[in-house]
């Protein structure tokens, strides 16, 4: 490729950012900043049935989240725009002229019931649906006809017949298409709104976009898109379909499945790192050539390309994802997992909206406490709840555990340890232990599994001695003295 490299991601307004979407963008992203090419963000909002106009600001609030940092778009401009499909309007107008004047598109008059009676007729004979373009060669007169009953037209793209339309995908290599199966498409509706795939051949070539990336799904697009850039003289771009990325069943992903995390936003209110669903997604279908999983935003770069992207299908793994968002926590900064986790507290209704000093200590020992286990922040809510409430629940091993017969001997002189100290902090505790220790002769398993059961409720779990203190002094002695 001679000129410098320049890829879009062009979403519908419609919502938030999607996992498909996100990869999409990642891809191109990830290939600009290696190749010291552009990336634009641009907006196909034709489809007013479904736009929402704070759809726009979710998709690029999403991009932001995950670091994507775009070179042109609706917010910043650029030499290209407007990065709106509404606001180009009489741009597709000028190139639908040229198509109509040089007999590459006609205008159509048939109605959805016109079309609709034609289907039925079509099946009734036993044949392949599809437009018969009727419409093609109609007469002046014809034309006059539909005009005085008020119709209006659609435009649609006259596909040449027994054409073989072929073109070298960047990941699925060599592709072919027969014309004869395609049809005569709409490319404009009634009202002079573009289609789909007329408006992005129009906006890929004004925008100078040289590589495009997408989804699988626009496959079977591509071969109308060709025939459309050759009709208008414009040279064509590269393409690269990217398989579908399929749920943990190995089945298409579906807007209704609940066992995946669909849209962006969510991982960011759920208290997912970035960085860690950047990396997560970035193995979506690509293959960085080793052993290693682990990347940051640099090294994906440095490393990318649409080489090692896979024609296969990809699976989302929540359980790998969880892995590895669980992995970056471990190594952030304490003020950072801090920083995600207290919102969540918060909601729950566990701590006051506004900490005092000792308060955030408290807090900032909880979280520590549980930094290790939490696979995303949210998850702090059910790992600090035996903190809070104050019935304790007792799972059936730690149950076990506390029918043994040595355990009143250590909780009795526990207990008498815990009311007569001066102290119970961090670095206090391991002393009363060491002294229960020496009274009563009980040791290891039977000392710690005592007490950790008697006052979390179960037999394994995290620090002994940070988790005896977050419980406080007060709530340790009543639940020692509600279970002796």
């Amino acid at each position: 490729m001679n000129q410098p490299l320049r890829v879009r991601y062009a979403p519908s307004p419609t919502g938030h950012l999607h996992i498909g979407g996100a990869r999409t963008a990642l891809f191109d992203y990830l290939l600009a900043r290696r190749h010291g090419g552009a990336f634009v963000v641009r907006f196909e909002d034709t489809d007013q049935t479904r736009h929402k106009e704070s759809g726009i600001e979710d998709q690029l609030n999403g991009l932001r989240w995950l670091g994507l940092e775009w070179d042109e778009s609706v917010d910043i401009g650029g030499p290209y725009g407007p990065y709106r499909q509404m606001e180009r309007l009489d741009i597709y107008q000028t190139h639908l002229n040229q198509l109509l004047q040089s007999g590459h598109a006609y205008p159509c008059y048939c109605s959805e019931a016109d079309l609709e009676q034609e289907r039925a007729e079509q099946e009734a004979r036993g044949e392949m649906g599809g437009y018969s373009g009727k419409c093609r060669h109609l007469t002046p007169e014809q034309i006059a006809a539909f005009e005085a009953e008020g119709r209006k037209p659609s435009t649609r793209f006259l596909v040449p017949a027994d054409r073989i339309i072929g073109f070298e995908d960047k990941v699925r290599e060599h592709v072919e298409f027969e014309s004869n199966g395609i049809g005569d498409f709409i490319i404009a509706r009634p009202d002079g709104i573009p289609t789909y795939n007329f408006a992005v051949i129009v906006d890929d070539h004004m925008m100078k976009i040289n590589l495009v990336i997408r989804g699988e799904e626009h496959l079977s697009n591509t071969p109308r898109q060709i025939l459309m850039y050759e009709a208008l003289g414009m040279p064509v771009p590269e393409f690269a379909h990217l398989a579908l990325i399929l749920n943990q069943d190995r089945k298409k992903m579906s807007k209704r499945d609940e066992s995946i995390i669909q849209f962006i936003e969510q991982y960011r209110e759920l208290g997912y790192l970035p960085e860690a669903v950047v990396n997560f997604i970035a193995l979506l279908g690509w293959s960085p050539g080793g052993e290693e999983e682990m990347f940051t935003k640099e090294e994906l770069i440095a490393q990318f390309d649409l080489d090692r992207v896979s024609k296969s299908p990809a699976v989302f793994d929540m359980d790998k994802l969880n892995w590895m968002n669980n992995a970056y926590l471990k190594k952030a900064p304490l003020s950072r997992v801090v920083d995600l986790c207290v919102p969540h507290l918060q909601k729950a209704g566990y701590i006051e909206p506004q900490l005092d000093e000792a308060g955030q200590a408290w807090v900032t020992a909880l979280i520590g406490l549980n930094q290790e286990r939490m696979r995303f922040a949210a998850e702090i809510v059910e790992l600090s709840s035996i903190f809070f409430k104050e019935e304790l629940v007792i799972d059936e091993e730690a149950a076990a555990i506390l029918k043994e017969e040595h355990v009143p001997v250590v909780l009795t002189s526990f207990l008498g340890q815990v009311e007569q100290a001066e102290s119970f902090t961090v670095e206090a505790i391991p002393a009363l232990l060491k002294q229960v220790q020496k009274d009563t002769g009980y040791k290891g398993k039977q000392l710690f599994m005592s007490i950790r059961s008697a006052l979390t409720g179960q037999v394994h779990g995290p620090d002994l001695n940070v988790s005896l203190y977050l419980l406080g002094k007060e709530k340790v002695a009543a639940r020692l003295q509600n279970l002796l």
